[in-house]
């Protein structure tokens, strides 16, 4: 079974990472607020994570990956509600690896990850217990690659948010980040 019993790998990262967030979030990096739906490594009502971009270039691919099924692009967006682009600091230490091929095994992946060995999206069912059980181990959080169409080598990071919060350093408008 994914999650259980892992020995997980870890890497070292930090510095800047960025967050695509709702201009009217009142706290872009409070991971309490995206708790309810969860997210790739957390299941709804389980626990707080922040879902950082390792990239601005990936940043504007995960826009453009929302907006894929839609009738309109980034260009048609209303630049007071369109995505700011939101900057933070991330303290260097250690985080689950979900990069490397011997990380993806390590934690129950196939090495293909994102994707599975059939072509698709590994999904997000697959992937919570391996994020319940980084939570339940103490893990600052996970790096991973991206799952973004089109972010072959891109990494995002998972952050969990215990007893310490992230700070808010630069807040961009969507049309200065963006088309910038």
């Amino acid at each position: 079974m994914v999650g259980a019993g892992l020995k997980l790998l870890h890497l070292k990262r930090g510095g800047e990472y960025w967050r695509v967030a709702d201009p009217d979030w009142t706290n872009p990096m409070d991971g309490r607020s995206g708790m309810a739906s969860g997210g790739r490594w957390n299941a709804p009502a389980s626990f707080p994570a922040v879902y950082l971009n390792g990239s601005v270039s990936l940043a504007r691919l995960f826009v453009a990956h929302k907006l894929h099924d839609q009738p309109y692009g980034p260009e048609d967006l209303d630049p007071d509600s369109a995505p700011v682009l939101v900057t933070t600091d991330i303290a260097e230490g250690d985080f689950v690896d979900i990069v490397t091929d011997a990380g993806c095994a390590a934690a129950g992946l196939p090495e293909t990850y994102p994707i599975d060995t059939s072509g698709e999206v590994i999904r997000h069912e697959t992937c919570w217990p391996i994020g319940q059980a980084a939570w339940n181990q103490g893990e600052r959080g996970i790096a991973c690659r991206s799952a973004t169409r089109g972010a072959s080598k891109s990494e995002e990071l998972a952050w969990f948010q215990r007893n310490r919060k992230l700070l808010v350093k630069e807040s961009e408008r969507f049309v200065d980040w963006f088309f910038g």
